[in-house]
């Protein structure tokens, strides 16, 4: 998993590398068009999190073609929803990007890629959910080749559909989306291939290509908190990036590298999180609840170590690393700014993201549900436009309203998942 993400998190810096060479647009297009399609990310993310808890379960105990049917459920779920976003996102894109604060220059130049990434959201999607049931059976080897294969892809295709190779035209930034979309697409053919041709310990069969209703309510159930614990955060960091905008597309050009950088060292940090979620429904599958407890504390403090040491290295090598991407000062100093700010909180990130990831393996997806809107909207908003408009803090402003409310939700984590109730949960 941890490699998985690894790829994952190489992706999100190799494209914001290649599309920082286009302009400062370009890069602010897709911080904004970014921000809005974390809404399609939470819902991906959610059924993920719901197949996994589910499929985990049911492979505790040892029923892998109730596992599979779940399986299949979701992938009906997910390609509802992806066309009905999709058809919406690729006539709305426009809207979207002048909603968000976008210059009209900005929006002429960006449109395209806004396009593409909500038109192609169903890929995404689809790779996220198929994952999450690979995971939840424990086989995270091929989770990790589609991403593997999908970005790979995306890293090769970037620089030559953005800047043109030969008889291929230069896209420019929409270039990145169309290399985005054709990498996904090829890892979800990955992943159906493996889903289909009966070698996994889940595979799709003829029987199991039904409609099960009381299996779909039960993705429904269980997703639901998962998708609106996500939209959730999604929404406060919509609003912090329209904050951000406030100060210009320096700022918002600087704010989206750093962000593209932090993702980098959060994603291996998620593939823990992830494996804390399997090994939490499986081992309650198994009825070994104790055994699930133990695991989340000991991946929590591994993962505490690593984001320790990312943290320094932030702090000490922020300006180098930001001129790897930008030489463009104002943008420099922003993004510098966001790095060493952020990183103060990164060893509580650390502890809330695999807290949370083991609610949600247990198929409790409505705890971390309720501290994502109380941290993130009643704490969160109000404090980072008090801090960047009225104390006048700007961009800095926010970066401290991240670091200081992620590290609340990781202590109220921690708190009630001391309590146990948890294990008590029944998918």
């Amino acid at each position: 998993m941890i490699a998985e993400m690894l790829m994952e998190s190489l992706f999100a810096v190799v494209d914001v590398y290649f599309v920082s060479k286009v302009s400062v647009n370009a890069v602010a297009t897709v911080g904004l068009t970014e921000s809005v399609l974390m809404i399609i990310y939470s819902i991906a993310v959610g059924l993920s999190m719901a197949a996994t808890a589910i499929v985990a379960r049911r492979i505790g105990e040892k029923d892998p073609k109730r596992a599979s049917s779940a399986a299949f459920q979701a992938l009906i779920l997910s390609v509802t929803i992806g066309i009905v976003l999709g058809t919406v996102g690729l006539i709305f894109a426009g809207d979207i990007l002048k909603l968000m604060g976008g210059e009209p220059e900005l929006i002429e130049e960006g449109i395209g890629y806004t396009q593409i990434m909500y038109g192609g959201n169903l890929s995404i999607l689809l790779l996220f959910l198929i994952n999450g049931i690979f995971r939840g059976a424990g086989n995270a080897a091929i989770a990790m080749r589609s991403l593997w294969l999908a970005n790979g892809i995306n890293i090769i295709l970037d620089p030559i559909l953005i800047f043109g190779l030969g008889s291929i035209p230069e896209f420019g930034v929409a270039g990145a989306a169309i290399a985005t979309t054709t990498g996904c697409s090829i890892g979800v053919i990955y992943q159906l291939y493996h889903l289909f041709n009966g070698k996994s310990i889940i595979h799709i069969a003829w029987h199991n290509i039904v409609l099960r209703w009381k299996t779909m309510k039960e993705l429904i159930k269980v997703s639901s908190g998962g998708i609106a614990q996500f939209l959730i955060e999604s929404a406060s960091w919509i609003f912090l990036v329209r904050v951000v905008s406030e100060f210009g597309a320096d700022a918002l050009a600087g704010y989206t590298i750093a962000f593209r950088i932090i993702v980098f060292t959060l994603l291996p940090s998620w593939g823990m999180a992830n494996a804390a979620a399997t090994l939490v429904g499986q081992n309650l599958g198994a009825k070994q609840p104790d055994r699930a407890e133990t695991s989340v504390w000991r991946t929590a403090m591994y993962n505490g170590g690593f984001l320790l040491v990312v943290s320094i290295v932030f702090f000490v090598f922020a300006e180098p690393i930001l001129s790897i991407f930008t030489d463009v000062a104002a943008v420099q100093e922003i993004g510098k700014s966001a790095l060493q700010i952020i990183c103060f909180g990164y060893v509580f990130f650390s502890y809330g993201m695999v807290v949370g990831q083991a609610f949600n393996g247990a198929g409790d997806t409505r705890t971390p549900m309720w501290i994502s809107l109380v941290v993130f909207w009643i704490i969160q908003i109000p404090l980072a436009w008090w801090l960047a408009m009225s104390l006048g803090l700007e961009s800095d402003g926010v970066f401290i309203s991240i670091a200081v409310c992620h590290s609340i939700y990781a202590v109220i984590a921690m708190v009630l998942f001391k309590r146990g109730k948890w294990k008590l949960v029944k998918v």
